[in-house]
């Protein structure tokens, strides 16, 4: 059988005529190629497009998880930073307190030693008072007579003897 003397079709279509030999042998090949890409390239296709479609769910739902623990963890660090400025602010209150009792309670010991020390200054300064109004008396009474005798030209009083 010749290559060039075989037709498929009853018609001359020319060149275009297709020859029985290229027709089987090409349907070999195209099956041997089928069977090629069905048994070894296209389940190799399929597995990397369903590793890819497992990564782009399963990244999906891992991003979709980690969403949900950092929402979870931002409520927790939120409600223990709430709790941390309430302990502040307790602290806060509790300094303002101890402060003011230390400014009361120096305040009144400061008070309290003011006190003192004008009782005792109060206190010398009348002792001081009544031993200069026992010298002056005694002196007074002493220039007194003494005036007087003077004046009169005889001793007066105690002196006169």
């Amino acid at each position: 059988m010749t290559l060039a003397n075989s037709t498929v079709f009853t018609t001359d279509l020319g060149p275009l005529n297709p020859v029985w030999a290229e027709l089987i042998l090409g349907a070999v090949l195209f099956g041997i190629t089928f069977l090629i890409m069905a048994k070894a390239v296209l389940p190799k296709i399929k597995r990397t497009l369903d590793e890819r479609e497992d990564a782009i769910d399963g990244g999906t739902e891992r991003a979709d998880d980690l969403r949900s623990e950092a929402a979870a963890i931002r409520e927790q660090y939120e409600a223990e930073l709430a709790e941390a400025r309430h302990e502040a602010a307790r602290i806060r209150s509790q300094a303002t307190e101890e402060g003011s009792a230390a400014i009361a309670a120096a305040r009144a010991e400061g008070i309290a030693e003011r006190d003192a020390i004008l009782a005792a200054g109060a206190a010398k300064i009348a002792e001081e008072r009544s031993a200069a109004e026992r010298e002056l008396t005694a002196d007074v009474d002493a220039w007194a007579h003494a005036l007087a005798a003077r004046i009169v030209g005889e001793p007066v009083g105690a002196d006169r003897a």
